[in-house]
């Protein structure tokens, strides 16, 4: 056991706050180091109450909570308060307290302060620091859109006795998404539209993405068959574009033209899914392009055709990957013959309308689809 003097200088000097009260919280005995920190003698503060030495908010807590939790556990610990010191100035503490029982009950109450200055300042470091984290985020987040919205049409084109509606649905990701596609006039009576993914996302994505787009625009100017688009795209991928492994892209390129009372569609595939053909007694047929290799993997990557006729009634749908790859509650895969089925349902429904049934139905898959999605749909009115 300490000696008298040993346990007062402990009591008065220790590296934290010391007060003892009675169970109404008057102040019977306060040590050195809190009489510093505050600023005050030990006989301006003999009869206070604890709660006098609190903010407004605080002396409200340790009526509301403290005081309760007190009485309910015997004891409270890391409890934040703010101290009022002599000058005024508020001291941030860490408060315990404890109970201290007798024979006839509560006798008192032992409190221990600790100075929270370094920890205040640290959490609010923290704090700054994590909203200064939150704004870069939004400002990376609303690059992303600008740059998500440079790499697709911000409108299609109107097209003579033809609708035409394109659907973009980001992935749930901050990243910049790899799908594309588009719709544009070649000569009067003649137009070219593709869709594409491109794998991986951000940047690079982003870039492969954009060298796609610009070079099938030029290449359908210049070349007469979509084949021969896609096989231009694909060696102008291997010749400028250094992608890392693993990074190719796969695109649907079509021209269509008007043909009597419809329009006559030539596709071209590099290893996309085939396009859908909805005719308006709700029969779907893919237009399948088996062997299309991906592009920009292989010099002498193989390219496959396909046409069809669309009539009064008729929808041309082209989609990406996202959408046969999403998954329902039941974790079961969308798939093309999924995807067919539903595509039945849009029978006789203009672009804009089948657009509108597609969004609807990835918003009631919701976590299901993991990947962005596009689609591109063309439909002759009745």
């Amino acid at each position: 056991m300490l000696p008298g003097a040993a346990a007062d200088d402990l009591w008065d000097n220790a590296p934290c706050g010391y007060l003892s009260t009675r169970p109404d919280g008057t102040i019977v005995r306060v040590n050195a180091t809190l009489l510093n920190w505050l600023g005050y003698g030990a006989e301006e503060l003999a009869g206070r109450r604890f709660s006098d030495l609190l903010t407004a908010g605080g002396r409200l807590y340790h009526e509301t909570h403290y005081a309760p939790l007190l009485r309910m556990q015997s004891e409270v610990r890391e409890i934040a308060l703010d101290l009022v010191a002599a000058d005024g100035t508020r001291l941030p503490v860490l408060v315990n307290s404890t109970l201290r029982a007798g024979p006839d009950g509560v006798t008192g109450i032992r409190t221990t302060v600790f100075d929270a200055r370094d920890r205040r300042a640290y959490e609010r470091e923290l704090l700054r620091t994590r909203e200064e984290a939150d704004r870069e985020r939004e400002r990376l987040a609303r690059l992303s859109r600008t740059l998500q919205e440079t790499l697709l049409p911000p409108g299609l084109p109107e097209v003579p006795g033809l609708r035409a509606a394109g659907y973009y649905r980001a992935a749930p990701t901050e990243m910049i998404g790899g799908d594309f596609y588009d719709l544009f006039p070649l000569s009067p009576g003649r137009w070219a539209f593709f869709i594409g993914d491109v794998c991986g996302k951000g940047a690079e994505a982003a870039v492969l993405t954009s060298l796609a787009r610009y070079t099938l625009r030029a290449a359908a100017v210049q070349e007469p068959d979509p084949g021969s688009v896609l096989r231009t795209l694909n060696a102008v991928l291997l010749q400028d574009y250094r992608a890392p492994e693993g990074r190719f892209c796969t695109v649907l390129f079509g021209l269509i033209e008007p043909d009597g009372d419809g329009f006559r569609v030539e596709l071209a595939a590099g290893g996309h899914p085939p396009a859908l053909h909805i005719t308006a007694d709700g029969a779907v047929h893919p237009m399948d392009t088996p062997g299309g290799r991906l592009l920009g993997v292989f010099p002498d990557a193989c390219v496959t055709t396909a046409g069809t006729r669309l009539g009064p009634g008729d929808a041309l749908f082209l989609y990406t990957d996202g959408l046969i790859e999403a998954r329902d509650p039941r974790g079961a895969l969308v798939g093309e013959g999924r995807l067919a089925s539903a595509a039945s349902g849009f029978a006789g429904l203009d672009a804009d309308a089948i657009v509108d049934r597609l969004g609807r139905l990835l918003s009631d898959l919701d976590q299901g689809v993991t990947d962005d999605t596009a689609a591109l749909v063309l439909t002759v009115p009745r």
